[in-house]
């Protein structure tokens, strides 16, 4: 069901001190407002300066006066959040903000000694990521969208706000007269997420009234799903190997098998094949019965090849196979 910000606030039991991300907007404005009404002297904040448009100074000063008014210590990172060649602007800010967050909760001074960090991702981002989930054919673990909780850096991450609706957030403020900043990006409708926002949430709300309790729901089960694939896909590769051989594998059901080689490539190099680079692996997997018989198929920025009795992945801008 979907929680007022004061019951999520309410329960939620983070290891203190707490840092919380604090972008200036309404979200992780009353994040941070209730976080240190809760635990006053507990409570600090990460601001990161993105470089990437003019209002970023007013968001920094908001951020500034914000964490005056309430004694709370701040630490500003600052970044160049310009996306790489072919990168989308959204992932190149998502990517440059976590890192420059893992910095300051590293070497900042203000918030050295944090024991875990609070995000304000809220219900309507938990959906707005599940239909980006969806748009793309993910399978569970893209459809599990954002956790609520996670490890990074040697610190627990929390989320919150994700059973607390946007507007919701935003009453809480205007009933306690609070201010925020508005990104002006939010209006641009160039960008995915912002036309999910405002031409699909209204249709589902007027269409399924409770579609934030459903869809979050949704997205939990998936999460579910997602962590019990996981476990199985441990206990494969244990039996399979790393690298896996192909006699192991092909002892494994199709399903099974494309569970472990994706479990293998994520977590051990860090690549996830596509939909249709799986199905030929798999393919080359079951025909794979001679000794002479070649795999090497395109993953991410390498290639999976036949290794004598096994496969393996190489980059060939890194490594050539025998080297």
């Amino acid at each position: 069901m979907t929680q007022s910000l004061e019951a999520a606030i309410a329960a939620f039991a983070p290891a203190l001190p707490l840092a919380v991300g604090l972008s200036g907007g309404a979200d992780s404005t009353a994040l941070l407002l209730a976080c240190a009404r809760r635990w006053p002297g507990q409570v600090r904040a990460v601001h990161v300066h993105h470089g990437l448009q003019a209002a970023a100074d007013g968001f920094e000063a908001h951020c500034a006066d914000l964490c005056a008014r309430l004694a709370v210590p701040l630490a500003v990172q600052r970044i160049d959040a310009r996306p790489a060649p072919g990168q989308s602007p959204e992932d190149a800010a998502r990517q440059g903000r976590y890192a420059a967050l893992d910095a300051a909760l590293l070497q900042a001074p203000a918030v050295q000694g944090t024991a875990s960090v609070a995000l304000a991702q809220h219900a309507d981002d938990q959906v707005e990521t599940l239909l980006l989930a969806l748009s793309r054919g993910a399978g569970v673990a893209g459809l599990a969208s954002m956790p609520a909780q996670w490890q990074r850096a040697g610190l627990t991450w929390h989320r919150p706000l994700l059973r607390v609706p946007g507007q919701a957030v935003r009453d809480w403020l205007r009933g306690r007269g609070e201010r925020w900043v508005e990104d002006p990006t939010n209006a641009d409708l160039h960008y995915t997420r912002n036309r999910i926002r405002a031409q699909v949430l209204p249709v589902l709300e007027a269409a399924f009234p409770a579609f934030r309790d459903t869809f979050v729901r949704s997205a939990a089960n998936a999460a579910q799903a997602s962590e019990l694939l996981d476990e199985v896909a441990v206990a494969d590769l244990g039996q399979v190997g790393v690298p896996p051989q192909l006699a192991a594998l092909q002892a494994l059901t199709r399903a099974r098998q494309a569970n472990v080689l994706r479990h293998w490539l994520r977590s051990v190099h860090q690549t996830t094949p596509t939909a249709a680079q799986l199905a030929e692996l798999l393919g080359q997997v079951a025909a794979c019965t001679t000794r002479g018989h070649r795999i090497r198929i395109k993953v991410g920025s390498g290639y999976v090849v036949r290794s004598g009795p096994g496969l393996d992945w190489y980059n060939p801008q890194v490594l050539v196979p025998g080297d």
